[in-house]
């Protein structure tokens, strides 16, 4: 499954960011630069809002050692990069999810040891985290500057290529993200389902709950729908491969890169719900 997960994820959102390259020029990007407060909003909001949402449904659900520890160790991750797709498949605002995962994963090397400091303060669970740089550094490189920049150009030297082309390319990337579910359950479906009355109402309890304050934060400091839409997805959305190689390089605990995982695939269904509700109320 962690096979099947770590090469799928990374093809589907390099082609999702292609496209969205396509639909992106500077001018979306300067108008990003101008509204600040809502870039600040997205990036610094998590970071004292989602460790007491799992603080307290740890609390709520007192699940395993295992299921504490993966929980704590996706709230405290950077924003994930199929967030991108995420709006990008939305309708949203693509340029404002690009510029808050970039910024999100350069912070990550001060914000995950804060984050699990401040835990450690909240549950008396602290692991020394530290961030994996070169990882993070990679996926920028590779899974997010590389692609948008490649769709850009083809836009600014193809535009006709790139208007044709940018639905072809959201509806695979759609059907790819749905695909993806269907193969990795399918491969191991008593497993998944066995593992999902501890799992499920905390990663469910989270993703919708983040989603939830995003989507409030965004309405208190005035956001307009496609920028709510996109800081609730920031929020629910964290980086399963920097929680992964954390778990299993750094603290040698594979549980919680399990955990990690079924976040993941309980994440992609209940997102692409939110597109579908989202999408329909914009017709």
């Amino acid at each position: 499954m962690t096979a099947v997960l770590d090469l799928a994820v990374p093809v589907i959102t390099v082609l999702a960011l292609l496209a969205v390259g396509f639909d992106l020029t500077q001018a979306d990007f300067t108008k990003v630069r101008q509204h600040p407060g809502i870039v600040a909003a997205g990036l610094f909001s998590p970071l004292f809002m989602l460790p007491p949402l799992a603080a307290g449904l740890i609390v709520l659900f007192d699940p395993s050692p295992a299921i504490r520890g993966g929980l704590l160790l996706i709230a405290a991750c950077p924003i994930g990069g199929i967030s991108n797709t995420y709006s990008y498949l939305a309708g949203a605002s693509v340029a404002l999810s690009v510029t808050l995962t970039a910024i999100s994963s350069l912070l990550a090397a001060a914000t995950i040891p804060l984050l699990d400091r401040g835990m450690g303060l909240l549950l008396g669970t602290q692991f020394g985290l530290t961030a994996p740089i070169a990882l993070i550094l990679g996926q920028l490189l590779v899974m997010l500057a590389l692609p948008v920049s490649v769709g850009m150009w083809i836009r600014a030297t193809r535009p006709a290529f790139a208007k044709r082309a940018q639905p072809v390319f959201r509806l695979v990337a759609f059907l790819a993200l749905g695909a993806l579910m269907t193969l990795v359950i399918g491969r191991d479906l008593s497993g998944f389902l066995g593992g999902l009355r501890e799992t499920l109402p905390l990663a469910v309890g989270f993703i919708v709950g983040s989603f939830a304050i995003g989507w409030g934060v965004a309405r208190v400091i005035g956001a307009t729908r496609p920028d709510r839409f996109t800081l609730a997805t920031e929020f629910a959305t964290r980086n399963v491969a920097v929680a992964t190689t954390i778990a299993v390089t750094l603290l040698h605990r594979v549980e919680f890169a399990l955990f990690a995982t079924a976040y993941l695939l309980i994440e992609i269904p209940l997102m692409l719900a939110a597109i579908g509700i989202y999408r329909s109320r914009a017709q």
